[in-house]
């Protein structure tokens, strides 16, 4: 897997301009899905934008373009708290990391409206990163930190990158992600080891 350094390159080369259109074979309504699907088996990879146009259109802004990679049928929103599949009927690329998007029934604006500022996913299940050994910090949504709470997100829209933590006792706080922070991580127990100075926690 690429790291999100070389997401820009990928697009560029691969993907701008392209349309991708699934039609309408899919005839399985996200909202009908029953399945609870967990934050430990997806991780996070944008967020929906404004609307575009009148035909439900969404401006998509990502970090990993994995689902034009692996020819996705879907992606996964978090609607009031649970992960829920939107199947795509179509996208194309107006950068190297965003895209107009259309979802299987969201067919005007009102309802595409509903959707703007909302998170997306995909499931680890189907991305193509097993196939590589690169880390990113997308990778570690949903591991430990240990004695401190959950990876739910990542925060990188400053330079200074961190890791968005629920604790233990349902607190949300922001841990920076820097290596000297990183006793180690345990990838397969999905457990992350920190020594942080003294204090930091209770900046939060």
């Amino acid at each position: 897997m690429k790291t999100l350094k070389d997401v820009c390159v990928i697009s560029v080369q691969t993907s701008q301009g392209k349309i991708k259109s699934l039609g309408s074979k899919f005839k399985v309504q996200s909202h009908n899905y029953k399945q609870m699907i967990r934050d430990d088996e997806v991780y996070k990879i944008g967020v929906i934008g404004k609307t575009h146009g009148v035909k439900g259109e969404l401006n998509f802004t990502f970090t990993d373009d994995v689902f034009d990679r692996v020819d996705a049928d879907y992606l996964i929103l978090r609607i009031d708290g649970i992960l829920v599949p939107f199947f795509i009927d179509e996208y194309r690329f107006r950068s190297d990391d965003r895209a107009l998007i259309i979802f299987n029934d969201i067919d005007s604006t009102e309802k595409a409206q509903s959707l703007v500022g909302i998170e997306v996913f995909f499931p680890y299940a189907l991305s193509d990163k097993a196939k590589d050994d690169t880390i990113s910090f997308n990778d570690l949504i949903g591991f430990t930190i240990e004695g401190i709470g959950t990876i739910t997100g990542i925060d990188d829209y400053t330079d200074n990158i961190l890791f968005e933590v629920k604790t233990d006792n349902e607190k949300q706080i922001l841990i920076p992600a820097v290596d000297e922070f990183v006793e180690y991580v345990d990838y397969d127990k999905r457990i992350i080891k920190v020594n942080l100075p003294e204090g930091l926690l209770d900046l939060n």
